[in-house]
């Protein structure tokens, strides 16, 4: 008697089994884990926001003032050592770039010590430098903060979790894990944001800098130009 109820134990639990569907493990979505982060998404986005916007503004500036023709100094050469420094003054004029800028406040000081004109010249590249960094430094504290922002989040979240747990009693595992994963989504957006904020900021840094190198070549080729016809 007792191997027949086993035996019919065995084929009820196979029966259901094989009826019963498998159930589907559940998905995670990043749209929906994002808006789970709770309200301080908000200046979350706001700083992924003002991290895209301020790389791609500076990047087309910082690129577009760059780029210097090859026979720029060339050029400015052949008019000063010819005498026709009027030609390379218009011609560095219309060069609206930072080494052409500072080139024709070069030319404006001809005659003068090169000492003087040297000064000048230095005192307009870093003028020139310092509008190529605006807005860069920006970057930088959103690299900072954009983390910070996140872990607030995070602990704000769990805060709500344990008191509403401490407040009705359930304290489920699910519940428990399944809100602190939810939670710990603005911890993890505000590590990317700041990340993805101190790798522009490098770039932007990195670009800055060749800038400020090819201005320190230009006007090195400027002063020893100057100094051709004492030789």
């Amino acid at each position: 008697m007792n191997v027949f109820l086993l035996q019919v134990q065995t084929a009820v639990d196979t029966l259901t089994k094989a009826v019963t569907p498998p159930v589907a493990p559940k998905e995670m979505h990043v749209i929906d884990l994002l808006f789970s982060g709770g309200w301080i998404m908000i200046p979350l986005l706001l700083l992924s926001v003002a991290t895209v916007y301020v790389f791609v503004e500076r990047w087309m500036a910082i690129k577009k003032a760059t780029q210097v023709d090859d026979n720029f100094m060339n050029i400015i050469r052949d008019n000063i050592v010819s005498g026709n420094v009027t030609a390379a003054r218009n011609f560095a004029r219309n060069t609206v770039n930072p080494v052409g800028r500072m080139i024709d406040k070069g030319l404006q000081r001809v005659g003068k010590p090169i000492e003087y004109i040297e000064s000048n010249m230095e005192n307009v590249a870093q003028l020139e430098l310092y509008k190529l960094e605006r807005n860069v430094s920006i970057l930088s504290v959103i690299s900072k903060i954009a983390p910070i922002f996140g872990f607030v989040g995070t602990l704000v979240g769990l805060m709500q979790l344990f008191f509403n747990i401490n407040a009705t009693g359930e304290y489920e595992l699910s519940t428990i894990a399944g809100g602190i994963y939810t939670k710990l989504i603005t911890s993890i957006t505000g590590l990317v944001i700041g990340l993805i904020a101190y790798l522009f900021h490098n770039i932007l840094h990195t670009q800055v800098e060749k800038a400020a190198n090819k201005m320190e070549a230009a006007a090195a080729d400027f002063l020893d130009v100057l100094q051709e016809p004492t030789r």
